[in-house]
């Protein structure tokens, strides 16, 4: 039996929680804010989440994005092969979200001047390009690995603020490690952004995993995989620094389903 099969097969074996099995559609009950979920459908079927036509895999697999401020219940459509119209119905879990206090940031990444500001613009936009890829992998249906090990600094979610004053919620979750340590693929895929120096990020790079789900490396010292290429999962592809806005050395690995942020813990522990 195919190794990539045997993975795919044990992750939809672990969806979170109870999973909903109605006919051929299987889908989680219930799941967190910030969740990744992974279904299963009739191989050829159409389905819809949203606004978006999602793509099914050759075995019926599925992939959607859970925001962190989604209030759910949620509801994913499907017609299968025979034309039959189904509805499955995901409840959100709620989550805590407190306020993380980030100091000692350079002033210039907070209130960036215009020409800054600028930069910022057109390098997040790059960033927003790769994320739009579709590609037929499922790469993210094997189990994930945390790319480096240490301290968990920051988490997904939590309100932010830079030297007192009010930012963005955390995109993803930061592993406190020295300057230099190897950084490892959580999961395989292809490099579909690298850049060593972005104003905000530092050394950047984006791995896409197949149906619009992707992880993130942000503050980066050294970028060893570059765009185009496939990486294995547990393949190092760079190490961990403090470039960018970055107090101190530390890996910030944030994930996506396309423009929607999802909760890298969650996935380890899916």
């Amino acid at each position: 039996m195919p190794t990539r099969f045997v993975l795919l097969l044990c992750a939809l074996l672990a969806l979170p929680l109870a999973a909903q099995d109605t006919g051929a559609l299987r889908f989680p009950e219930r799941v967190e804010q910030g969740s990744l979920v992974v279904g299963k459908v009739p191989a050829g079927s159409q389905v819809r989440y949203r606004d978006r036509a999602l793509r099914v895999s050759g075995y019926g697999t599925v992939a959607l994005g859970i925001g962190r401020d989604e209030v759910g219940p949620v509801q994913v459509q499907v017609i299968d092969p025979e034309g039959r119209e189904h509805v499955a119905t995901i409840n959100v879990a709620p989550r805590d979200w407190p306020i993380e206090r980030v100091n000692g940031v350079p002033p210039a990444t907070v209130n960036p001047p215009p020409a800054i500001a600028e930069r910022i613009r057109r390098e997040q936009a790059q960033v927003t390009q790769a994320r739009t890829r579709d590609d037929a992998r499922v790469d993210f249906g094997g189990r994930f690995l945390r790319p480096v090990e240490g301290r968990i600094s920051g988490r997904f979610g939590r309100a932010r603020s830079y030297n007192g004053q009010p930012g963005a919620p955390h995109s993803g979750m930061d592993i406190a490690a020295p300057t230099g340590t190897p950084v490892k693929a959580p999961a395989a895929g292809i490099v579909t952004f690298a850049a060593p120096d972005l104003y905000l990020t530092g050394g950047t790079l984006l791995l896409d995993h197949g149906h619009g789900v992707s992880s993130n490396f942000l503050h980066l010292s050294r970028l060893d995989a570059k765009v185009g290429d496939r990486v294995e999962r547990g393949q190092v592809i760079g190490a961990v620094g403090a470039t960018g806005r970055a107090t101190g050395p530390h890996l910030h690995w944030g994930m996506n389903w396309f423009d929607v942020r999802i909760d890298p813990q969650l996935v380890l522990e899916r």
